[in-house]
């Protein structure tokens, strides 16, 4: 009767083929910056429409769009949020030996920026969310609400734009597909990122030296490299890290620079202090250097023992070989902005690659997605029930 079912589930989207749906978003740039997520937006609003789910485009800045998806339930139990995002990284500098935005499948792996980060949790959610609404078995008891974002590999405009239009207060659990190879993610680290400003004074070789700005940008991340950040270790996370991502300074060679800039990226686990970690920058910040905070994006974390985790755990090792890994990763996710000062279960299962976002010749299995498809579909059948 089980497999009667579940081929009666697959017949009712054979419309919809989750890889050739991610073939086609996976040919569309939507690296960000710029992002220009609309293209991709427009495409999975069509779908969703098509597949008779109810759902909204939303445009909230030229080029930046959020799709909501809602699959129905009786309004016993809170929804459950499907999380992904359309943005990609840029595809960078260094060469492909595909084309970045190709679509093509080899071995049982399709390519392209986004393919692995993370076009392809959300075919597979588009796909389980279907089936959920075509399902003859009966209504669920609570929505499954589907939050496709623009913007999130930067500055999650789009998971704050959600968080403008009320979508916090429907979250009863929330499943994110941002990639671990169907493993099963509790604990993603904070991110905190720093700018360094150094002013000096305009200067020339044939006259007064000036105050050179890079020099003392120079000095302060020398001292950088020096602080320790000390916190108790946690069992899934590794160490703290400071990284430095984007420097800007001078005018012209043969001037001494009056200015320059540094960005820092610093991922610490759940129990930091991060106005303690700004103070000890702070403090390590000599004449005419300024520290101020770009951006603080809060970790998030469940506990292995809870009832969500196992629930995924559960249908993990039902659809794949192994028993999947419970990990810890030092990447954000949208629910970094749409779960903070909330206590609701979390966990990420994507079909995308550890180690592979941002990296040429971007891929995901082919055999990992239609998996998801089933992870996600067993998920919300079974909390929603």
């Amino acid at each position: 009767m089980a497999t009667n079912t579940s081929q009666a589930r697959r017949e009712s989207t054979d419309h919809f083929d989750p890889i050739r749906f991610l073939q086609q978003i996976v040919a569309i740039d939507s690296c960000d910056p710029p992002g220009r997520e609309i293209e991709v937006a427009r495409l999975v609003y069509q779908e969703l429409v098509a597949l008779g789910i109810e759902s909204e485009l939303d445009e909230f800045l030229p080029g930046r769009a959020n799709v909501l998806g809602r699959v129905r339930g009786s309004g016993e139990k809170p929804a459950l949020v499907l999380s992904s995002h359309m943005d990609t990284v840029p595809i960078g500098t260094v060469p492909w030996q595909r084309m970045p935005f190709s679509g093509e499948i080899e071995n049982g792996r399709l390519y392209g920026r986004g393919a692995t980060d993370m076009k392809s949790a959300l075919a597979a959610m588009i796909a389980a969310a279907g089936r959920l609404a075509t399902d003859p078995g009966g209504r669920l008891k609570g929505d499954v609400i589907l939050a496709f974002t623009a913007g999130e590999s930067a500055n999650l405009l789009g998971a704050r734009r959600f968080v403008e239009r009320g979508l916090k207060k429907e979250i009863g659990a929330f499943l994110c597909g941002e990639p671990t190879d169907l493993d099963v993610v509790i604990v993603e680290k904070a991110a905190l990122w720093l700018r360094a400003t150094a002013t000096g004074r305009l200067g020339h070789v044939s006259g007064e030296a000036g105050v050179n700005a890079i020099e003392l940008i120079h000095s302060f991340l020398s001292s950088v490299y020096d602080i320790k950040l000390e916190f108790p270790e946690h069992p899934l996370l590794d160490e703290p890290t400071v990284r430095v991502g984007l420097i800007q300074g001078g005018s012209a060679v043969n001037l001494t620079p009056d200015h320059c800039a540094v960005d820092i990226d610093i991922r610490l686990p759940p129990v930091a202090d991060y106005e303690a970690v700004v103070a000890q920058f702070r403090s390590i910040a000599q004449d005419g250097v300024s520290v101020s905070i770009l951006d603080f994006k809060p970790a998030v974390e469940s506990k292995p023992e809870d009832e969500f985790v196992k629930l995924c755990v559960d249908t993990c090792s039902g659809h794949l070989t192994r028993a999947p890994d419970i990990k810890g990763v030092s990447y954000y996710s949208d629910g970094t902005v749409l779960l903070e000062g909330l206590s609701v279960p979390f966990a990420i299962i994507g079909p995308g690659s550890l180690g592979l976002s941002g990296q040429p010749d971007e891929s995901v299995s082919v055999d990992n997605v239609l998996k998801a498809v089933e992870i996600y579909e067993d998920v919300a059948r079974a909390w929603l029930s």
